[in-house]
């Protein structure tokens, strides 16, 4: 049975998306009548549908992780890498039945996994499409998101997400309102992301051979992932401070990436506007070390 939160009145309409409250901002939008702070409608929009060979390899396995990339997006990050699909509406409407098919013909192509990337906006309509292909998909659902949700959001999920796939990108309240036009940022995030861990358990790993190689995948569990941001060192061992205080072990992996790269409008902000460097990266790479952080 749908959750609430996806059902659908006698109009034919999902209320849920008459008074937009799906991510923290709460807009109240009426999005059959006009787009949210996410820049999207009602109907299911996305860029692209594939296996997806590069996120981190206990995803894509060797077959590739089946990603659906969702247009739109609830942050505003000024280095978004793919700004034009979360905040320039690149992307294709589809059918909540059409998109079940999509789900189901990953899984057919050897995908690993249902990889969904920023849906949050379309969260009545991914529950619809999911219980549509329930019956068929045996794979787990990983759930990629920017940790900006709330918690009604993530409890939606619980019986239908197996792994969590989350950034943390800031603790500072002044640095998410300036990057990412988010300044509660951490306080969301960091709820959501106990709330995730909490759902999903311990970890879970499956390990398999084909052709004479042998891999592990996550079948259970989250992967927290942080980007290290030029300049900002401090606010990324802060966040690992918390981390480490915070979440219990065993229960998530951190996915601490150095590819920063200057995108889309981070050329307003001079002190971000290039790459970072090895001794940054490598500063908040041995601060989780010490740690003990996996």
């Amino acid at each position: 049975m749908n959750h609430p939160i996806s059902a659908t009145n006698t109009c034919g309409r999902i209320p849920a998306y008459e008074n937009c409250r799906l991510c923290p901002r709460s807009c109240g939008v009426n999005r059959y009548e006009t787009p949210g702070f996410c820049g999207c409608g009602t109907v299911p929009k996305a860029a692209r549908a594939a296996l997806h060979q590069w996120e981190e390899p206990c995803l894509s396995g060797i077959h590739g992780s089946g990603t659906v990339f969702f247009s739109g997006c609830t942050l505003r990050c000024c280095f978004c890498q793919n700004y034009r699909i979360s905040s320039e509406g690149y992307g294709k409407e589809i059918s909540i039945s059409r998109l079940s098919e999509i789900f189901l013909e990953l899984q057919e192509q050897g995908a690993h996994n249902i990889n969904l990337v920023t849906a949050t906006q379309f969260l009545p309509s991914v529950i619809q499409a999911l219980e549509q292909a329930r019956p068929w998909l045996h794979i787990p659902v990983v759930y990629n998101c920017g940790g900006y949700e709330s918690l009604e959001t993530v409890q939606a999920l619980k019986p239908y997400v197996d792994v969590w796939l989350p950034d943390l990108k800031y603790v500072n309240s002044s640095i998410s309102g300036l990057y990412s036009k988010a300044p509660d940022y951490f306080t969301a995030a960091s709820r959501a992301v106990q709330q995730m861990i909490s759902q999903t358990g311990p970890l879970r790993f499956e390990e398999l051979s084909e052709n004479g190689q042998t891999y592990r995948l996550l079948k259970r569990g989250t992967i927290l992932r942080h980007m290290v941001l030029p300049g900002q060192k401090a606010d990324s061992i802060r966040l690992l401070d918390w981390i480490s205080q915070t979440l219990p072990k065993g229960y998530f992996l951190l996915s601490l990436l150095s590819q920063y790269t200057p995108f889309y409008k981070s050329f307003e902000h001079p002190e971000i506007n290039r790459r970072i460097t090895t001794y940054e990266y490598k500063k908040v790479l041995d601060h989780a070390i010490r740690l003990g952080l996996t």
